[in-house]
């Protein structure tokens, strides 16, 4: 296929590739055309029902961006709210009128199977909690969205994954970026290679200028803390959405700075990742540097997103100048009316759980390899 040029891609017809998460087709000049998201979502829900969301956890995700995004979306909304600081719950009643009934606490979340009024648990905790939250969640008759990480452990995620489906719940994993047009442009070019084959990928994530407090989760491994939980699996999925395949190995090595702080966990972590066809895609994840780069150089040319990982602004370009930078009104709520939409179309997921346990797999070999300094295999 030729290279992309500038009106094709303006127009979307370098987007999605035609598969059945993420939809699209094939125009007569040959070139997968980009179905967008947010006008597709709109045209698919012909009930005008909107699904409600009960955020368990009320940290900075959900007070910042999640309860904020759920003002937009169109097929569900915020009707309830779990929580372990009683503190807060004023607040967040007054500011998003909701009941009393609808407020629970971690020790009486099972009542929760009782009440109409909530389709969704969103899991929001620390990484460390997932687990145990979305299987009361599941047990109750409750969708269940999960932040990423999914789990601590491959055997969690598993766990997370039967009990889903023995109650007959829909779960979907938090990658806000797979439902981002830009992101969803470069995995279209998996299959369009608009450059040729893939022949090496750059993936970076990290975050800097903050410093957690003593006791913060971030601090604890048992919670799911260090970079390579926190933002190492922004790089792991970009590598695996960016090439459409899985690794076999990984080489990793942990690297802390500020040593009286991250006493317990990793501050950066550097990793590749091998793939069967010969391809590697080096990693870097920090909670002390700020990066966000995706860079896929391909036997042709290459194309990048900077960052690629940010709440907005995600954009990026192509060596032949081409722009990737279709805008997104807020990513949060795109995900989550994508999340919506399936249960009530009664279709998939565009983020399984299956594929948040293909990522935890590669992050506990990673965390292998860094304490023995070899090379690990990821079966």
């Amino acid at each position: 296929m030729s290279k992309l040029t500038r009106r094709q891609l303006s127009l979307g017809l370098g987007g999605f590739a035609a598969t059945a998460s993420l939809g699209g087709g094939v125009l007569g000049d040959g070139l997968v055309h980009a179905k967008t998201n947010d006008k597709s979502a709109a045209d698919k829900n012909t009930t005008n029902k909107k699904l409600g969301v009960a955020l368990l956890g009320l940290g900075n995700y959900s007070e910042w961006q999640l309860a904020p995004a759920l003002q937009f979306t169109q097929h569900c909304e915020l009707r309830g709210i779990v929580t372990g600081s009683p503190e807060k719950i004023p607040k967040w009643q007054k500011r998003y009128n909701i009941p009393d009934r609808n407020v629970y606490n971690y020790g009486n979340l099972k009542d929760i199977a009782n009440n109409d009024d909530i389709d969704i648990v969103y899991v929001v905790t620390p990484t460390g909690l997932h687990m145990k939250y979305s299987l009361v969640a599941a047990d109750a008759g409750k969708h269940v969205w999960c932040e990423k990480p999914m789990a601590m452990t491959v055997e969690q995620c598993q766990k997370i994954i039967y009990a889903c489906r023995q109650n007959k719940v829909y779960l979907s994993i938090g990658y806000r970026m797979q439902h981002e047009p830009n992101t969803q442009t470069v995995i279209s070019f998996v299959e369009s290679k608009p450059y040729g084959n893939i022949i090496h990928v750059t993936a970076e994530a990290g975050y800097a200028g903050w410093t957690p407090p003593k006791g913060d989760w971030r601090l604890s491994r048992a919670l799911g803390g260090g970079a390579l939980y926190d933002m190492g699996v922004y790089c792991i999925n970009a590598a695996r959405y960016s090439t459409r395949m899985e690794p076999v190995s990984v080489l990793a090595r942990h690297e802390v700075e500020r040593k009286e702080v991250f006493t317990e966990v990793d501050e950066t972590t550097y990793f590749s990742l091998e793939f069967s066809n010969g391809v590697e895609a080096k990693c870097v994840t920090s909670v002390g540097k700020r990066l966000g780069l995706l860079h896929v150089q391909c036997e042709k040319g290459w194309y990048k997103l900077a960052p690629m990982q940010t709440y907005n602004g995600v954009k990026g370009e192509t060596s032949t100048g081409v722009k990737i930078d279709r805008p997104i009104k807020n990513q949060q709520a795109q995900q989550m009316d994508n999340d919506a939409l399936a249960i009530l179309n009664k279709s998939k997921v565009i983020v399984p759980g299956e594929e948040g346990l293909k990522d935890i797999r590669i992050v506990q070999a990673a965390l292998a390899s860094a304490k023995t300094g070899k090379n690990i295999s990821i079966v």
